[in-house]
């Protein structure tokens, strides 16, 4: 079993950073929450406490048994959780005069301390709390100070317990991967050997425990997540997974073929599915948004419903779940075994009765891509932004007809090709083209032109929580603007959306 560090979640906005900076160090890290660890496990090397929006008076406030670690591991509390550690303990927690949210510097560093190692005076942290700690227990120690939080860092004696008032997981503290990595390697003593190729070996020999010589099904869809979880399985087990490649005719302009021909092309059992016709009856005069992603997600169960029923012997439907997926259906206040419905296939049939197998529900986002990479899969598929389940039917608005899928095909692949020219495509976190249910006047030659109008989104995001609009240049969209306008027969007016997440969506519904 992989060594590890766990991660307490007591409900911060930061949890999933902490993790993903141990996950930069080469060590392997769960998130749980405070209240669902009843023993240590033997992996565990060290424990990380998280923040927490309540305060340690707060009526519900997280109260964790850290009797299972304290002084028998390392452990290490991040604001709430050197506030808990320090209360609990006989300190003073006071609520702060003004909330401290923000830069601070620490003026007071005790180097000898093995937390503290290689972190210079006046280094910038980032605070974000509502109480401080006013006083601490004899057998507490100052490790740093600010200029107005005494106690910004503390170590317990006699033990490796360790407790910090900022937040060295975000960007703003200058040097908290180094304090980081202080507890995880020299305190902890973890190895750093959890790379993709440890992964990647660990994971086949794990998949073939479980699955044995089982026949596996998987959704593909050509995005990131799929394609991987395909390509290890295929690494695993071979033939025995097939994947299910659906079109329902609201993907990219010839992005059936392209994408189905690249998974052909490594070997992968892939099966194409062109569905395009049904989607569409289906559609027909339904303009809601919600009904329409209803009406796509079921008729998409139906096909690979019916397609999986040809192959004989399914055991396992394979689903290309990612870590914020997990983290995300587990609540603080008590763990949940539901995962979001829209990375799930499902509403599957009963009658399929399979077993579910996630080979990626432990990773991010960035280290897919990364597992991706050491697989072999191609770079030009790894370096895809993400697109809607429901495809194109999300972004046009309004009722769904061939005629206006194929105007926004074309708009989409003029605009998401001008930015790889021009680098911006590399820039940006998510680019796509909306048809919206507008016609304007306009002028071709000599001619009055009543045709549709198209909306141009691109934006920046790592996770897809918050986004804002990105700054292309005027030159790039004018050009864009011009070669649609040219191109696209029934578009006559390019418009470019700046509005930012939120108060708007990235989707347009």
């Amino acid at each position: 079993m992989e060594e590890a560090i766990l991660i307490l979640d007591f409900g911060s906005q930061y949890t999933q950073l902490i993790a993903r900076r141990i996950r930069e160090l080469n060590v392997y890290c769960e998130i749980h929450p405070y209240n669902g660890i009843e023993k240590l496990l033997p992996n565990i090397k060290g424990v990380i406490l998280s923040g927490s929006p309540f305060s340690v008076y707060d009526k519900q406030s997280p109260v964790p048994k850290l009797d299972i670690f304290r002084g028998k591991i390392p452990v290490l509390g991040i604001c709430y959780g050197a506030q808990f550690m320090a209360y609990q303990a006989g300190g003073a927690v006071q609520s702060s005069p003004a909330r401290e949210y923000g830069r601070a510097k620490l003026i007071y560093i005790d180097n000898k301390n093995k937390l503290m190692t290689g972190i210079d005076a006046h280094t910038q942290v980032w605070m974000s709390h509502g109480d401080s700690i006013t006083n601490i227990p004899d057998s507490f120690n100052v490790i740093c100070s600010t200029s107005d939080v005494k106690y910004a860092g503390y170590s317990i004696a006699e033990e490796p317990t360790y407790g910090i008032q900022f937040h060295p997981e975000v960007h703003h503290s200058e040097q908290g991967k180094q304090l980081l990595k202080n507890f995880v390697v020299d305190i902890c003593h973890c190895s750093q050997n959890w790379t993709p190729a440890s992964f990647i070996e660990t994971s086949i020999h794990l998949l073939r425990e479980q699955l044995k010589n089982d026949k596996v099904i998987l959704a593909i869809s050509g995005g990131v997540d799929s394609s991987v979880a395909a390509y290890l399985l295929h690494k695993a087990i071979g033939k025995n997974m097939t994947g299910i490649f659906v079109n329902n005719g609201l993907l990219r302009k010839d992005e059936f073929a392209s994408v189905l021909e690249n998974y052909k092309a490594t070997g992968l059992n892939v099966v194409g599915v062109d569905a395009s016709q049904m989607f569409y009856q289906k559609l027909k005069g339904v303009s809601e948004p919600e009904q329409k992603r209803k009406i796509i997600g079921n008729t998409f169960i139906e096909v690979f419903n019916e397609e999986a029923h040809k192959i004989k012997d399914i055991k396992w439907l394979a689903q290309g779940t990612i870590y914020p997926d997990v983290i995300e259906s587990v609540s603080v206040k008590g763990p949940s075994a539901t995962i979001k419905s829209h990375h799930n296939v499902g509403g599957l049939p009963r009658d399929m009765k399979l077993k579910i197998v996630e080979p990626l529900r432990l990773l991010f986002k960035d280290e897919v891509r990364e597992i991706g990479k050491a697989l072999g899969v191609s770079s030009s598929l790894l370096s895809r932004h993400p697109f809607p389940g429901p495809g194109l039917g999300i972004r046009i608005l309004g009722d769904i007809t061939e005629e206006k899928v194929r105007i926004l095909q074309e708009v989409d692949a003029i605009f998401i090709n001008k930015l790889k020219e021009s680098g911006w495509y590399e820039k940006t976190w998510q680019a796509g083209a909306i048809l919206l249910p507008v016609k304007t006047v306009g002028v071709m030659g000599d001619e009055r032109t009543y045709e549709n109008c198209v909306v141009l989104r691109a934006v920046t995001s790592t996770d897809g929580m918050t986004a804002d609009w990105v700054h292309l240049p005027y030159e790039l969209l004018a050009k864009i603007s011009n070669e649609i306008i040219n191109r696209v027969r029934g578009v006559n007016r390019v418009v470019y959306d700046i509005s930012s997440k939120p108060p708007a969506t990235i989707e347009w519904e």
